[in-house]
């Protein structure tokens, strides 16, 4: 490892002289000091230091008209944004004044301006690639994911070119602004530091008043459902400047432990009952459906066939219903925290995954730990990695027994674009982890075969599913096709999911639900249900549960069946049932104040839900439920040849704590460079993560093979046999 990082270190290195030389040779060529110098240029700055502080708003508003063009991707809809949109426009601007303000504290203020105003302009190109790639804009929460982004090199989403280009403009950004700091004028302001000061100081405190004025009058807000259309109509700057500022959740009016045990001794009828209905504690299955949409309710799509008729089958038979998340397009962790843990995120700051800051810091009650309370074993099967979202740390902060993630499975078959895998591959993996013990099992799936992004072209010549998009681009068309052949896949998938656990002969009811609409650009007066927010959920089980039909928002959706299960222990679990029972409707300020003072509580207040400390504490999770073994190894053509069980495309062979380059050919067989390795050395094969975090461990393995000869025991033969030994 430490080879590799030199290596990056030598070749950023000599990329960074190679590129300073011809711009220090450019910086002290005669054409640029001769523009230095002009006369026209001395004109320029002077009008520009006399005006500067007038100057600076022509400035502020084509900054934010830029990073408005960035970011929307079209002139003209920055256009419309400055005339639609015209308070947001101004506030936006009026935020970058401010920010110029601090030039006048330097003396070096051109290269101030030229900092602010490319910090702006950065920003602005990051979001705008970052949208290329998927429909969320870039947010403050993103900068937690910059381990997961680095992981990601040859992925839809980011790229070892794109990389080594952003690398390079860095450079030269860097490079360019030392050459202005050495060579640019410095302001001889007649006017005392202090008064600068106060000047630059009252702008900044400025932006509070103004803002809360501005989200009192409507013309802002504080929260958006829809993080990217709230970017779209509060514009860029100040959607990312409210997720860097508002975060977390705020002191709800009144949190005391007399209103938290208000609340709990309105649950009191459910709150610690241990009973299941009729004595039975039946499988539990959730499964989180990858940007699934009922394309029937689209009103401008028609398909050859319907591309979900297994669905549309458990629709018909059992309980159903609209699922109602808190993100459209994006965001799936936010939809799982609310189904996993009855939790809003309303009550968080915009574009907020708790995935990854809170849950990074304390443990969350969730129906993992109720389930565990009673008996039942917790599970997660995912084809994706096991650190994305900070799922590992946030499931076993939920209480989850086992997590098997994609590094844990030898996944082969992937999408036609290549980028996902397929979910067959959850299957066997969840049936294994049911397997694994004995008892009742809560299973949480996540699939991911319909994640976009969805191509404009064509890249199945005959699918099997044909798509007419009404009034939409061939282009367009074609990206619905794409969409429409991938669910009817998942369909597929899911009729076997069924199959297997109707084959295993235990009760066991399976709750699927889509996590949010697809990167499509909907408009809410595409869909039938007139709401983005509003995707399906299904049901099935096999102990004839009565079909009961209802829409429940995603933070009730689990709660809801528990309770027809006769499942009331937990204090989340236990409101939502009351509140329901009581004829509480969902979203009213009645339902919610409660659960955001239980919420505030049990994340960031004393916890006095919990008398005697936490109930529930996080889990030592185990990565995999299945042994990673070697069985034995070979030397062959160069090469060391491992065979064992339970490999995968992440599997690693380490010499100790040294990991070695290694190359998968099966789930039974790794091999290694022969030199890498000698006889008698210790090695063992381990699932890896992002950022080289080990999963999971084979067994120790001594190698020795007594036919193979070393190539240093080869060369001193020969030297032995030459000098006639």
């Amino acid at each position: 490892m430490k080879k590799v990082f030199s290596r990056i270190k030598s070749g950023l290195s000599w990329l960074g002289n190679n590129i300073k030389k011809p711009f220090s040779k450019l910086a002290n060529s005669k054409a640029v000091q001769g523009y230095i110098n002009s006369k026209f240029r001395r004109k320029w700055l002077e009008l520009w230091d006399k005006s500067t502080f007038w100057m600076q708003i022509p400035l502020a508003l084509l900054i934010i008209f830029v990073m408005e063009w960035l970011s929307r991707h079209s002139f003209g809809a920055a256009c419309g944004f400055v005339i639609h949109h015209t308070g947001p426009y101004l506030f936006n601007a009026y935020c970058v004044f401010v920010a110029l303000s601090i030039v006048f504290l330097s003396r070096r203020r051109g290269w101030w301006r030229v900092f602010v105003t490319m910090f702006f302009i950065i920003l602005g190109i990051i979001n705008s690639v970052i949208l290329l790639n998927r429909v969320s804009p870039f947010g403050y929460t993103d900068l937690y994911m910059i381990s997961d982004l680095l992981t990601m090199q040859d992925s839809n989403y980011f790229s070892a070119q794109q990389a080594m280009l952003a690398i390079a403009a860095l450079i030269i950004y860097i490079i360019i602004m030392v050459i202005y700091a050495k060579k640019g004028p410095k302001k001889q302001d007649p006017k005392p530091f202090w008064m600068r000061l106060v000047l630059v100081a009252g702008l900044f405190v400025s932006l509070y008043p103004s803002t809360i004025l501005l989200r009192n009058s409507g013309i802002m807000t504080s929260y958006f459902g829809n993080l990217a259309q709230g970017y779209l109509d509060y514009g860029y700057l100040y959607g990312f400047s409210t997720s860097v500022l508002d975060r977390g959740m705020s002191r709800p009016f009144g949190y005391s432990e007399a209103k938290i045990d208000t609340i709990l001794e309105n649950d009191g009828a459910y709150v610690q009952t241990l009973q299941t209905a009729d004595g039975k504690r039946p499988n539990i299955v959730v499964i989180l459906l990858e940007s699934f949409y009922d394309v029937s309710e689209c009103e401008f799509l028609e398909t050859s066939e319907d591309p979900i008729p297994f669905i549309h089958s458990l629709e018909k038979n059992y309980s159903t219903g609209h699922c109602i998340v808190p993100v459209v397009g994006a965001g799936t962790c936010n939809s799982e925290f609310e189904v996993l843990t009855g939790l809003s995120c309303n009550f968080f700051g915009p574009g907020e995954y708790p995935q990854k800051t809170i849950l990074k810091q304390v443990d969350v009650e969730s129906y993992a730990d109720v389930l565990n309370q009673i008996g039942y074993t917790s599970h997660v099967v995912h084809n994706n990695g096991g650190n994305f979202y900070s799922r590992k740390n946030a499931f076993s902060q939920m209480g989850f027994d086992t997590f098997t993630s994609k590094e844990m499975l030898d996944i082969t078959e992937y999408t036609p674009l290549g980028n996902w895998p397929t979910d067959d591959i959850l299957l066997d993996a969840t049936m294994d982890a049911m397997d694994s013990t004995e008892g009742s099992d809560f299973v949480y799936t996540i699939t991911v075969e319909g994640h976009g992004s969805y191509p404009e072209y064509v890249v199945e010549e005959d699918p099997e599913i044909k798509v007419k998009a009404n009034g939409k681009t061939e282009g367009q068309n074609n990206a619905w096709e794409y969409y429409v052949n991938r669910i009817h896949n998942v369909d597929d998938f899911i009729k076997q999911y069924i199959q297997a656990f109707d084959e295993r002969g235990e009760d066991t009811i399976v709750i699927m639900f889509g996590d949010h609409l697809p990167t499509m650009g909907l408009t809410a007066d595409e869909v039938a249900t007139g709401d983005l927010y509003k995707t399906k959920y299904f049901t099935w089980n096999n102990f004839d549960m009565p079909k009961e039909d209802m829409d429940l928002a995603s933070y009730q959706l689990v709660s809801e069946y528990l309770n027809r299960l006769g499942i009331h222990n937990g204090n989340i679990n236990g409101y939502h049932q009351t509140a329901m029972a009581a004829g509480k409707e969902r979203g009213t300020s009645e339902y919610m104040n409660d659960l955001r003072m239980l919420q505030y509580d049990i994340m960031y207040g004393n916890r006095y839900t919990y008398k005697d400390g936490t109930a529930y504490k996080p889990s030592e999770i185990e990565m995999g439920v299945n042994d990673v073994t070697i069985d034995k190894a070979y030397f062959f053509n160069g090469k060391l040849h491992i065979y064992g069980d339970q490999f995968s495309k992440w599997s690693k062979v380490y010499i100790g704590d040294e990991q070695i380059s290694t190359k998968y050919e099966s789930g039974q067989v790794l091999t290694v460079k022969a030199s890498d390795v000698h006889n008698g050395d210790k090695i063992k094969v381990c699932q890896v993560g992002s950022s080289n975090t080990i999963f999971r461990e084979s067994n120790e393995y001594i190698v020795y093979d007594p036919n193979y000869v070393e190539e240093e025991e080869e060369n001193e033969i020969e030297d032995a046999t030459e000098d006639g030994e």
